[in-house]
């Protein structure tokens, strides 16, 4: 098996190098690749990409940002793993948790798998920003009878040959709901285990809004009314 690690950028210079490194330092219990697509960033990231060397490490680039929906598509479409997991650069994650979601996949216990944040005073970002995470969620349970924790988190792994098959058309962070729905409706049951998180504040680069939240539950009420 081979994991590729779809890392979107986008103006991420004060945390990318560091992202990368402790992405590449997890031991992980399969062969992997890291494919980096550099969304438009203006803020001398796209240098730092310049300067890498690595043989693990797959560079792309957007001559203009096109949001991450596109970067994680752009990525998908050069992957060679069997198996894709996505990771920020902005260290909201901890790609130490990645060997998490392979675990379930290794053991024949699943074929997708979410990471499960749990939220606390010192790791969310704010209290709207959790209750609006959380209305989404809800209301994909709702829409499609089921019981997720988590729609919006970075760390889902999937089958590459899925995430293709699933034609994922949104340009911005609607992706995560498009995927979550397209599996829903499709009959795919997140496996989903507990990750750590610490969320960023809008001064060191937050960018979801609550624009993205409205457009989530538009895209998750279209996949269950029409598939798509």
């Amino acid at each position: 098996m081979k994991l590729s690690i779809l890392v979107p950028v986008y103006n991420e210079a004060a945390t990318f190098d560091r992202a990368l490194k402790r992405i590449l330092d997890v031991d992980y219990p399969c062969d992997f690749e890291v494919v980096v697509v550099d969304d438009g960033s203006t803020d001398g990231t796209g240098e730092m990409l310049d300067n890498l060397d690595d043989p693990r490490v797959v560079v792309h680039r957007h001559a203009v940002n096109r949001g991450k929906g596109a970067a994680i598509r752009t990525a998908s479409n050069v992957a060679t793993g069997d198996y894709m997991t996505i990771c920020d650069a902005d260290l909201e994650y901890d790609p130490d948790d990645i060997p998490k979601l392979l675990a379930p996949v290794l053991k024949g216990e699943a074929e997708v798998v979410y990471g499960t944040r749990t939220f606390s005073s010192h790791t969310s970002y704010s209290f709207w920003f959790v209750v609006g995470n959380r209305a989404v969620t809800t209301f994909a349970n709702l829409l499609f009878n089921t019981y997720i924790r988590d729609l919006e988190t970075c760390f889902k792994l999937l089958p590459l040959s899925l995430y293709r098959r699933l034609d994922i058309r949104s340009s911005g962070f609607g992706m995560e709901a498009e995927l979550t729905g397209k599996l829903l409706h499709r009959g795919y049951r997140p496996y989903e285990v507990p990750i750590s998180y610490r969320a960023r504040t809008r001064a060191e680069g937050k960018k979801l809004t609550w624009r993205d939240g409205v457009e989530a539950l538009w895209i998750l009420l279209r996949i269950r009314l029409t598939g798509r």
